[in-house]
């Protein structure tokens, strides 16, 4: 007696599937640019700069250093900035929000940047602190376009916005969220990077939504690791980005294990850069998380490698 393979049927009937495309001249290694936070400890402290020397020899476009919600972390950003200009071979781009400062503050921690040989801002309109609703300061500048418009006043900084594929929570529509970032770019905005999402599908539709409103500025995807499926769970509740049914199986049983975990975070993200490299996207933003070796092998795979630097006075 003879037994079929049950899957001989999905064979013979089933549509063909072509993988993606190999990793060759035809589809070289993306553009990447990365990001760190300010740490709140000289211990973090230590762990983010072994990060940023870890991530050096990968020669991103830039790295962005983020802002705490209300500016809380303003002078650790300056020094870690400031620090990045004088150490290393890397280009900084200093977050830098308009929430609770005059325009004059601002205007003043702009030229400071500028002082310190940072050339590129990531201009935000920034949280309040303790998530309450958004208050303009009085004699501050209201808006991310606003402080995009302050900025080309103060000096000729490359100015990078923020984007929202699935729509920024307090945005009163997509179409208005929409109309917000062109009104930031039309303010003299290089690029727009995304908030992080995790369908590709997100981002390409929002892509199409930006290219029929006529923007046609860079929209760079912003790629998030995730290695505590729990945590980015509930962190993305609050940044209105949906966490699909299939991720959550990839980590499914991995609570009590890291290092999978890890291995799980790496291919996810990886798959996903190169799902929409083959859809024509080149450059792509890394939340590191101050974590390199995620951020390390994801750009092996992409085939991003290690470049001589030229050694820096400390």
């Amino acid at each position: 007696m003879t037994t079929t393979d049950p899957a001989l049927p999905r064979w013979l009937k089933g549509p063909r599937y072509q993988g993606l495309p190999p990793r060759d001249a035809a589809l070289p290694a993306p553009a990447l640019s990365f990001e760190f936070f300010p740490p709140r400890t000289e211990a973090l402290e230590a762990q983010l700069w072994a990060c940023i020397r870890r991530l050096e020899p990968l020669a991103p476009r830039f790295v962005s250093v983020t802002y705490g919600a209300g500016g809380s972390t303003q002078a650790r950003t300056h020094e870690i900035v400031s620090r990045l200009v004088a150490e290393t071979s890397l280009t900084p781009a200093a977050h830098l929000t308009c929430v609770g400062a005059s325009r004059g503050e601002v205007d003043d921690i702009a030229r400071a940047y500028w002082d310190a040989g940072v050339r590129h801002i990531v201009a935000l309109r920034g949280d309040m602190p303790g998530g309450a609703p958004y208050e303009p300061h009085p004699q501050g500048y209201h808006y991310a376009a606003d402080l995009v418009e302050g900025l080309r006043r103060v000096a000729d900084f490359e100015i990078s916005v923020a984007a929202y594929p699935e729509t920024h929570p307090t945005a009163r529509s997509p179409e208005a969220d929409l109309d917000n970032l062109r009104r930031k770019l039309d303010a003299g905005a290089t690029r727009a990077i995304t908030n992080y999402f995790f369908a590709t599908e997100t981002y390409l539709r929002f892509l199409d939504r930006c290219l029929a409103k006529g923007i046609t500025a860079p929209i760079v995807p912003g790629i998030m690791p995730v290695s505590n499926f729990a945590q980015a769970s509930k962190f993305s509740v609050t940044s209105g980005v949906a966490v699909p049914a299939w991720l959550g199986r990839m980590f499914d049983g991995t609570e009590n294990d890291p290092e999978i975990r890890r291995m799980v975070a790496t291919v996810v993200a990886a798959e996903q850069v190169r799902l929409l490299q083959a859809n024509g996207i080149d450059e792509f933003h890394i939340y590191s998380l101050n974590r390199p070796d995620l951020t390390y092998a994801i750009a092996h795979i992409l085939g991003v490698r290690p470049v001589v630097v030229a050694a820096m006075a400390g």
